[in-house]
């Protein structure tokens, strides 16, 4: 605990100062008492002091105690439980999320229900952007300004293959908020591992049709990102039957592979979900575990002494009442 005002802890003189003067009062009556008694006005006979004539004073005497203690402005830390994480929202960018098997196209489906996920997240939760094709780029480093969010997800336009092990580096990249080095040759052996870091109060959600057609392998990256500690909530965008799209005058047939989204998933202990709407994405808030946290935060609790206080002075003045028909 810390005073804000601590000189005012000058105030706590009235403490004895109040206890004297209840003392005064008492002998100043016995003292009249004695006087009457000796000129046969009043008798003292049988009479006994009683110890409750002497609570109602002693809460008084707490209640100033109190009182003159809050004028200090005592200021205490308390553990406050606050949820906060890091989630990257990583885009599949590809010609493939041009497809219409979602209207108006995959890609316009996928910043829309990217969008609704966004405006539920407190502001205590950052958010970044990760757009991937045949590489992959983060266009938002992890914030909490929602508006920076929407703005970043609104300029995301289509192009060139899948990379899905890009994406997930890059996402992996800007959680870490430093550089990392793809290590292809620790990936290829059976012994290797990748280290970057644990990050457990961080989740991907990758949002894909989950046509790869480049290198890194996905699984190799997924392994990674569930070292550090990073679920992979993918998101299944399109339809199984698929459909087929013009690219520089070729006629390419593409659909959505659940398999290879559900593998990634279940690498990272994330989730699978299709997102044929924006609800479904939605819906992945629930399943995305992000760590709570105990943050010390000062709290003036002044009022609470002086609550306290009038609690105090009221039951005094109320047993005094009862018992003696007077205050004091």
């Amino acid at each position: 605990m810390s005073l804000g005002s601590p000189w005012m802890l000058l105030a706590l003189v009235l403490v004895p100062c109040f206890v004297l003067a209840y003392w005064w009062m008492l002998r100043r009556r016995a003292e009249r008492q004695a006087r009457l008694a000796s000129e046969g006005l009043v008798t003292t006979a049988g009479r006994r002091v009683r110890w409750r004539r002497h609570i109602p004073f002693a809460l008084f005497t707490l209640a100033l105690a109190l009182v003159a203690f809050g004028l200090a402005r005592p200021t205490v830390s308390l553990a406050v439980p606050d949820r906060e994480g890091t989630v990257i929202l990583a885009f599949d960018v590809s010609n493939s999320m041009r497809a219409e098997d979602l209207e108006p196209t995959r890609m316009e489906a996928a910043k829309k229900a990217a969008l609704a996920f966004v405006e539920q997240q407190p502001r205590t939760i950052k958010i970044g952007v990760v757009a991937f094709g045949d590489s992959a780029v983060t266009v938002l480093r992890p914030s909490n300004v929602k508006e920076d969010v929407v703005a970043a997800i609104e300029r995301l336009s289509s192009g060139g293959g899948t990379s899905l092990g890009q994406g997930l580096f890059a996402s992996l990249r800007a959680i870490a908020g430093k550089p990392l080095t793809l290590d292809q040759s620790a990936l290829d052996s059976e012994a290797g591992a990748v280290d970057v870091g644990f990050f457990g109060s961080s989740a991907i959600v990758l949002l894909s049709d989950g046509e790869n057609t480049s290198r890194p392998d996905p699984l190799d990256i997924a392994k990674v990102a569930s070292t550090a500690g990073v679920p992979v909530h993918t998101i299944g965008l399109g339809t199984k039957q698929g459909t087929v799209i013009e690219v520089e005058g070729f006629n390419i047939a593409t659909a959505l592979d659940e398999e290879l989204l559900e593998q990634i998933a279940d690498v990272t202990d994330g989730t699978y979900n299709q997102a044929a709407d924006a609800a479904a994405l939605a819906r992945i808030y629930d399943s995305i575990d992000l760590e709570f946290n105990s943050v010390k935060k000062p709290r003036e609790v002044t009022a609470l002494f002086a609550a306290a206080g009038g609690l105090l002075l009221a039951l005094g003045s109320l047993l005094s009442i009862a018992w003696f028909g007077r205050v004091i």
